[in-house]
């Protein structure tokens, strides 16, 4: 009762289960779609619309096409067919023509219909021998005058739905909240926004995004709430934004210090490394904390850039620390770069959990005390147990591993330190805007020169003993391969998937005897994997059965060859990374796509693969199949799911938001004006309060 009596001054927080017709039972299948609220029914947006505005009589029916055919109720026939099923007919029409409506099953419909009735039909019109519809959608005239037709004569609305709730329940339910309550939907926009951008107002948008009038009212109102959602979405990248401008750790350009790391560094840097490095140096020597994104396709080359952002801080006398997902790649960076920064007189030290407890707490003194300059390691790095001396400059090494707490424990244990994010999986501009529209960007597009081009071919398992013999080939040639499997071991994920360690064996012992062949993935002992990556680098193992652990961090240039088995089980980014472990060396590269599924969106993914080797082009690809739910894992990004804009589909209105939320933040950086009020509080029931606006 305290909930409702609460709602009549305050509809829009209103249990659904208040809503007219609704009640207790419906409303726990309404919450199983997140539909809780009087507001959150406002917000439910429909996966599509019908056209039932025409509405023919039933002689001009025409077979083959979806119509709304009216008609009086001229007969009703209940009964079975041979095979036993039931099935209601009902004769709908005049002497000018007649329409059957036939459903199968649903013997209650006797009750419904009867004869004399006016009713409307919608659906397909076929013919066999006679013009019918099979379970069409009807209105019965006059059955409920209190109420609109929510079925024909309109644009209808069709929903997500779950289990014992129908599209009728839904249009009901949409319908009565509206009616009731639409009044109560106060417009989080500002006015002068609303004006400039000419958008309609909210009320307006809700009622035509459900029950549109016409086709141009439901693009306004689409428009509308598209434009709310980013802006909104964008308030809060620029008040994250303003929250960076308290002062952080300025480093001092010290002379020579560009020189010093090219002179060590055993290749050139290319036009895009530099540009990078004189945005970074840019960022570092102003007193505001650097923020900012290293993102570049594979093989580009960005642990040079961090390697100079390194030299950069302990030049000026700080320390600086790199976060990566894994060991391997830890340890991948920690002999990378030791190479360049040892011997320019630095120490740098590795932290990892599979380090002797020993030399993990010798390393830590190191940190406290100041001796070690950089220090590479993986999530040991943000325990409580690592305390540093002067952190001054934190790189998270593909970010998108890392949820959004660990990347702010590691930022803490230094007192505002510059913030570089690195990451090899080319990211969109569309949801660049969306998840990291917070940062600054910094884009490496070329490669290293030297590196070659992977022949990328997609074939089915039937093809798979033509497979090994190319690999067998390159061997005997001196190179090495991967092969890639999906799981572990058997019974992970069903039983029709290969696994690591049931192939391991195969290839072992049927495939390749003659050969040396090793395993690789997550669940071996941390030693095991360091002694079979560091012998497979030494060219001690021909072939490397592995998870999808070499995705990242293993650099291994004779490898020429990477067969990737039920490839359809992996995003087109995910199969790019893969596909960048090879090609390295001066030898011509080869990755293979076995394929089981022969879906549409499996198949345009293979051929994606074999057709672009530019990862931002398959990363908008990826983006496009796969949506940004799941592409590049933005669940861990902290904003919530997008209900009514597509990132790429929207993109120019996502711009324009952008633009209108970031200028208000900058004139009123607490939200503190009433004209702002509105997306204030629509901010916190977004973000349920999490988002400080201090």
């Amino acid at each position: 009762m305290v909930d409702f009596m609460q709602a009549k001054k305050e509809p829009r927080g209103m249990s659904i289960r208040y809503v007219k017709g609704v009640g207790p039972a419906k409303a726990a299948l309404f919450e199983k779609l997140g539909v809780r609220t009087v507001s959150d029914i406002f917000y439910f947006l429909p996966r599509r619309y019908e056209d039932r505005t025409v509405v023919v009589d039933a002689s001009e029916a025409r077979a083959g096409t979806h119509q709304a055919v009216k008609g009086r109720v001229l007969k009703c026939s209940l009964f079975r067919a041979r095979t036993g099923t039931g099935i209601f007919e009902i004769t709908v029409g005049n002497d000018s023509g007649r329409v059957f409506g036939v459903w199968y099953n649903q013997p209650f419909l006797s009750k419904v219909f009867s004869v004399g009735q006016e009713v409307v039909l919608y659906g397909e019109v076929e013919f066999s021998g006679r013009l019918q519809i099979t379970h069409p959608a009807f209105e019965i005239s006059g059955r409920d005058k209190n109420e609109e037709s929510l079925e024909i004569g309109r644009i209808v609305p069709f929903y997500p739905l779950t289990e014992n709730l129908s599209q009728r329940d839904v249009r009901r339910a949409v319908f009565r909240a509206l009616k009731a309550y639409s009044f109560s939907a106060e417009d989080p926009l500002p006015t002068r926004i609303r004006a400039r951008k000419q958008l309609v107002d909210l009320k307006f948008a809700i009622e035509n995004i459900h029950f549109p009038h016409s086709f141009e009212n439901l693009d306004k109102s689409y428009r509308r709430l598209v434009f709310e959602e980013f802006f909104m979405l964008q308030v809060v990248m620029a008040l994250r934004r303003k929250k960076t401008v308290k002062k952080g750790v300025p480093h001092s350009l010290k002379d020579g210090v560009l020189e010093e790391l090219e002179n060590i560094l055993p290749f050139e840097l290319t036009p895009g490394q530099k540009k990078c490095i004189s945005e970074i140096q840019q960022d570092m020597s102003g007193a505001k904390p650097m923020y900012r994104l290293l993102q570049g396709d594979v093989g580009s080359g960005k642990t040079a850039v961090a390697i100079f952002a390194l030299l950069l801080t302990c030049r000026n006398g700080h320390q600086g620390v790199i976060m990566a997902p894994t060991e391997i790649l830890a340890r991948q960076h920690y002999m990378t770069i030791s190479k360049v920064l040892m011997p320019l007189g630095l120490n740098v030290r590795l932290l990892a959990g599979g380090m002797e407890l020993s030399d993990r707490e010798k390393v830590k003194k190191e940190i406290l005390q100041g001796d070690a300059d950089v220090v590479i390691g993986t999530h040991s790095v943000i325990q409580r147990s690592v305390e540093f001396k002067d952190l001054a400059l934190a790189v998270i090494d593909e970010q998108h591993k890392f949820g959004v707490e660990q990347r702010k424990q590691l930022m803490k244990k230094g007192v505002r330190p510059d913030t570089l994010v690195m990451t090899a999986t080319p990211i969109p501009r569309s949801l660049v805007l969306t998840v990291f529209g917070d940062m600054d960007i910094s884009t490496l597009k070329e490669k290293p020169s030297g590196r070659r081009k992977v022949v990328t071919y997609w074939t089915s398992a039937d093809n798979r003993s033509s497979v090994y013999g190319l690999i067998r080939g390159e061997v005997e040639s001196g190179r090495q391969a991967f092969i890639v499997y999906p799981r572990i071991k058997e019974g992970e994920e069903g039983s029709s998937t290969r696994s690591t360690e049931e192939m391991y064996k195969s290839l072992k012992k049927d495939v390749f005897p003659d050969l040396k062949v090793a395993m690789l993935h997550g669940k071996m002992g941390t030693s095991d994997k360091e002694k079979v990556m560091k012998d497979f680098v030494a060219g001690k193992h021909d072939i490397l059965a592995a998870t999808t652990m070499v995705e990242v961090g293993v650099d291994v240039p004779n490898v020429s060859v990477m067969l990737v088995e039920h490839a359809e089980m992996y995003g087109l980014s995910q199969l790019h990374q893969l596909r960048g472990r090879i090609g390295r060396g001066k030898h011509a590269s080869y990755c293979v796509l076995i394929s089981g599924d022969d879906s549409e969106n499996a198949g345009e993914r293979m051929e994606a693969m074999t057709s672009m080797d530019d990862g931002f082009l398959i990363a908008e690809k990826d983006l496009d199949i796969r949506g940004p739910g799941e592409f590049l894992g933005t669940r861990q990004s902290g904003l919530p799911e997008l209900k009514f804009g597509n990132i790429a589909k929207d993109f120019s209105v996502m711009e324009e938001a952008r633009h209108d939320a970031f200028m208000l933040v900058e004139e009123d950086p607490e939200l503190k004006d009433e004209r702002n009020k509105g997306v204030k509080d629509r901010i916190n029931e977004m973000f349920k309060g999490k988002v400080s606006l201090q």
